[in-house]
């Protein structure tokens, strides 16, 4: 049974954390006592959610860069001490056919949504291998599961990023460190889905030839629970892979989709 404060005085990082389903999960680790580093490509963004919190630091980091995200990790262990979770939620998401991907957006993509995962890893793990403890979750995507309809560039780099976690685990596991992953449905009341001009209703509407709101009614039709994914759903599950509940799993890729994916 998982209780609230099951991870009091924990440290854990946060990517992508300056807005959206980052923000919400840093606000929900601060909620279970963490000790959370903010971290964001977008610093103001990354300041203003730290500056919520109650003990937290914010980071700007470029998670492609190398040299940026062993400063985040240092900055971390600098301030806290140590380094006990890593959640990598950085990610963008460019939907298109095939025929019309520019190379530069599909090595953005790639960048971004996978060798982020493996730099961030990369020095946490550094850390975590001499305390002999850890925990690192991937926020991935049910479309690292099963292919998505003209957008290649997002889920291949998903089925890679579950590849990774899988073999990340089978790594860190003499040294403690548990590896897992978290497979979310569709987000359709977030921002990533409805604000801005790059929004995904937007994107899919266009790339789909139908409307913002048959685009809705086509992903909820597909939810055997009949309802979007939410970032409380997200967090739940966050908070079980980060705590001593899950403590025998590690390499799994949890599917929290409403049913839409079961493998």
């Amino acid at each position: 049974m998982i209780q609230t404060g099951c991870m009091e005085g924990k440290v854990a990082i946060v990517t992508g954390a300056g807005q959206g389903l980052g923000e919400a999960l840093a606000k929900r680790l601060d909620k279970e006592g963490c000790k959370v580093v903010v971290a964001d490509i977008n610093g103001e963004g990354a300041k203003r959610v730290a500056d919520s919190l109650k003990d937290a630091l914010a980071v700007k980091v470029d998670v492609t860069d190398e040299l940026q995200v062993e400063a985040m990790v240092n900055a971390a262990v600098e301030k806290y001490g140590t380094l006990d979770l890593l959640v990598s939620n950085a990610a963008i998401l460019i939907a298109k056919p095939v025929v019309d991907f520019p190379i530069e957006q599909w090595r953005k993509m790639i960048d971004i949504n996978l060798t982020g995962y493996f730099l961030c890893a990369k020095h946490a793990a550094r850390v975590m291998i001499p305390n002999r403890k850890g925990n690192i979750v991937h926020i991935n995507s049910k479309s690292g599961k099963k292919g998505s309809f003209k957008n290649s560039a997002y889920a291949s780099a998903k089925f890679a990023g579950i590849g990774f976690t899988q073999s990340l685990a089978l790594e860190m596991a003499e040294h403690g460190i548990r590896v897992n992953a978290i497979c979310p449905g569709n987000l359709l009341n977030s921002p990533l889905w409805n604000e801005g001009p790059n929004s995904l209703f937007k994107q899919y509407a266009a790339n789909q030839g139908i409307t913002e709101e048959q685009v809705r009614q086509k992903y909820l039709s597909q939810v055997p629970l009949g309802r979007s994914c939410e970032y409380e759903d997200i967090a739940n599950v966050m908070v079980f892979l980060a705590s001593d509940a899950s403590s025998y799993m590690t390499g799994q890729a949890i599917n929290v989709t409403g049913g839409q994916e079961m493998r």
